[in-house]
């Protein structure tokens, strides 16, 4: 079971490490080649930016689990079945949501906390971000179902030219065109149209099992990728929440600099979360496919290894961060008063990613055994009931570095929870039984 899990897990979080490179490349060559003012207007954006992660991976985790568990049933033709109707919702949702954001782009970022110096900024970048949801959507989905489909690799390598594409381009459009805060979000744009024609092939030559063509949407089909995909989108906003919840406390307590210094912890710690989030979305199809094969050992001993796996990642990249951390932040910015702010910051913030990992696992979990209802109160806890109060309290009473804190606090809170009220053995046999009735 362990070279099964690696096989999946391993690429799984390569590529989400390298499709994280995005989002730093953006704060390297916008810090360097524009400004901190590009970097706090991004970061002001990046909430909309994670909510439309969060939808792809909402779909594409509510089908990949339909998917996989019916192939593990030997329903081979009902997987295809769910997989053409997740892309149909994929490109309405896409195509919606890049209209919204064009339009309203400056009521928008006035909502998510731009001062007038941001605003201008935020609103450009978010324009030009949007109108590429639709490749940025299918690109994040298709990588997930080509996993479910048993080509780990591919999804990495679409992955990885992608990252190569923005990474060219953002030099291009900034350094020697000049294009301004706009340039890192086409060169994004760009990068997931490429990862998105390198995904394709497999699907419309047919060479795996899950294959495009024509089929009607069914209300029962819809409900249950939402009703199972749904944490995932949650624990996406959640992490938008978190972020837009530090802006509105930051700009009261330090102003832009704390603002500054929050997008630079951002940038690098969006690396961390994106490849712990990528070994939870390697084992999902491992458990989804052994639960419709009703085998709860292996569903279990898949759970156990994406726990240790993501603590140990999430230790090795604290210790990183403690020893390097002033040459990696000097990566985003020139201005010292700013890097001995953000080398504090982040040293105390990343203690939240030795618990993160376990709370992802634990969410994804749920949703592969098609019990949401328990994912979804993982994700309420992380976002809109223990976050907001542990971060004003700890503001109040330490000040910045309180709510640098206040996430490593508010995740140990929720994992202790989790422990003490949710039995995961338990779950997973009342969850085989209701598949039997």
């Amino acid at each position: 079971m362990l070279k099964q899990f690696l096989g999946y897990a391993i690429p799984s979080a390569l590529a989400m490490c390298i499709a994280s490179l995005n989002t730093i490349i953006d704060g390297v060559f916008l810090g360097n080649g524009i400004g901190n003012e590009a970097l706090g207007a991004v970061n002001i954006v990046m909430p909309i930016t994670i909510v439309f992660f969060g939808l792809a991976t909402m779909v594409s985790v509510g089908g990949g689990a339909l998917i996989s568990k019916h192939f593990g049933a030997n329903e081979d033709e009902r997987g295809v079945s769910v997989f053409r109707q997740v892309t149909y919702m994929l490109i309405i949702m896409s195509i919606c949501l890049s209209m919204i954001c064009i339009i309203f782009s400056s009521k928008i970022v006035k909502i998510m906390g731009a001062t007038e110096t941001l605003q201008p900024l935020s609103a450009e970048y978010l324009s030009y971000y949007a109108a590429f949801c639709l490749p940025s959507l299918l690109g994040i989905a298709f990588n997930s179902f080509l996993r479910n489909d048993g080509k780990p690799k591919l999804a990495m390598v679409s992955t990885i030219c992608g990252t190569i594409c923005n990474i060219i381009l953002n030099y291009i459009f900034i350094f020697m065109m000049g294009l301004g805060i706009k340039s890192a979000a086409i060169a994004t744009g760009f990068g997931q149209i490429v990862t998105l024609l390198i995904a394709l092939p497999h699907f419309i030559l047919k060479k795996g099992k899950l294959s495009l063509g024509k089929q009607k949407l069914e209300l029962d089909t819809v409900k249950e990728v939402f009703k199972i995909g749904v944490p995932s989108f949650f624990a996406e906003a959640a992490f938008s929440v978190i972020i837009f919840v530090h802006n509105l406390v930051l700009v009261n307590t330090i102003g832009e600099a704390g603002i500054s210094t929050y997008a630079i912890i951002n940038y690098i710690t969006t690396n961390i979360y994106l490849i712990l989030l990528g070994i939870t979305l390697g084992a999902q199809p491992l458990i989804s496919y052994n639960f419709g094969a009703q085998n709860s050992k292996a569903m279990i001993e898949v759970y156990k290894l994406s726990n240790k796996t993501s603590f140990i990642i999430g230790a090795l990249f604290t210790l990183i961060c403690f020893i390097f951390g002033k040459s990696i932040i000097g990566i985003f910015t020139t201005d010292k008063d700013l890097i001995e702010m953000a080398y504090i910051a982040v040293n105390i913030n990343n203690l939240a990613y030795l618990f993160i990992g376990s709370n992802l696992t634990t969410t994804m979990y749920y949703q592969a055994i098609e019990m949401p209802k328990y994912s979804n109160i993982i994700c309420a806890m992380r976002s809109i009931l223990v976050l907001p109060i542990v971060l004003i309290v700890m503001a109040k009473l330490f000040g910045a570095n309180g709510i640098w804190i206040s996430m490593a606090i508010s995740e140990l809170i929720i994992i202790t929870i989790t422990y003490k009220s949710f039995k995961i053995d338990k779950y997973t046999q009342m969850s085989l039984s209701n598949m039997t009735v």
